[in-house]
């Protein structure tokens, strides 16, 4: 059984995958300064609620895009299961060419995703992640990343504007009615949600005119099915391709 693990900024997610199919799936809150005893024990904890063996765990591996918390789990997951952990890295899958400048500062859950629309659907790909972060990574049906999008997620944009606004309440991610709010939550609804389908489709449309029609947009992240009305300018919807790319670098290595 193969164990992976995506430390984001916001959470964790630790997926297992029996050979055919995502299991299990657990989320944890990313807490840069929590002790690895903490990690440890709620590993541990949701493995044995949901009756799952570490020693059934042939092959693990692990992306990181927070820094500190990088050696706190290689150290974790090498304790609790008999093989130690793949740590990935931009130089893990020579397969995926890099056009970029700085090829140690791309987060390893954007080339997972680039890895995964590359070797599941043989097409040029634009890979929209609705995650911490709003991302779009471009790779061509050749394996070759040719960039990175980045701007704000959905939360962030609203956490950001309830910090700099006194007395807003507390927001629901939710598509509204109607383009003009009655009401704060309404309002600041209408503003980020309506808001953020123009953005998607903008930057799309803008991507396009650089690299070619042809490039198909795909979907992932946990907010991927949010924003309702952009489900026709996506091909594909998969939460689990980050896991997916992950999966398919630790099953070549």
């Amino acid at each position: 059984m193969l164990l992976a693990i995506d430390i984001g900024n916001s959470n964790i997610v630790l997926a297992l995958h029996d050979g055919d199919n995502w299991k299990h799936t657990f989320r944890l809150p990313t807490i840069v300064d929590e002790s690895p005893l903490f990690y440890k024990m709620k590993i541990v904890n949701q493995f044995w609620e949901s009756n799952i063996i570490p020693n059934h765990i042939d092959k693990c591996i692990m992306s990181s895009v927070v820094p500190q918390l990088r050696d706190v789990f290689a150290k974790i997951l090498t304790e609790l299961f008999p093989t130690p952990p793949i740590v990935f890295g931009h130089d893990t899958f020579p397969h995926l060419k890099l056009q970029i400048d700085r090829p140690d500062e791309i987060g390893t859950d954007l080339l997972a995703n680039a890895i995964a629309a590359n070797q599941l659907f043989k097409k040029d790909c634009i890979v929209v992640d609705f995650g911490t972060a709003l991302t779009f990574t471009v790779v061509s049906k050749e394996g070759h990343l040719k960039g990175v999008n980045i701007a704000p997620g959905l939360e962030t944009a609203i956490k950001a504007l309830m910090g700099n606004t006194a007395q807003l309440p507390e927001v629901p991610l939710a598509m509204p009615k109607y383009a003009i709010g009655k009401n704060t939550i309404t309002a600041i609804q209408a503003g980020v949600m309506i808001g953020y389908v123009g953005l998607v489709r903008h930057h799309l449309a803008m991507i396009r005119a650089e690299v070619g029609e042809q490039y198909i947009a795909v979907a992932t992240g946990g907010l991927s099915k949010i924003l309702t009305e952009l489900k026709d300018d996506f091909e594909i919807v998969d939460i689990n391709l980050t896991m997916e790319g992950l999966r398919i670098v630790a099953t070549g290595l």
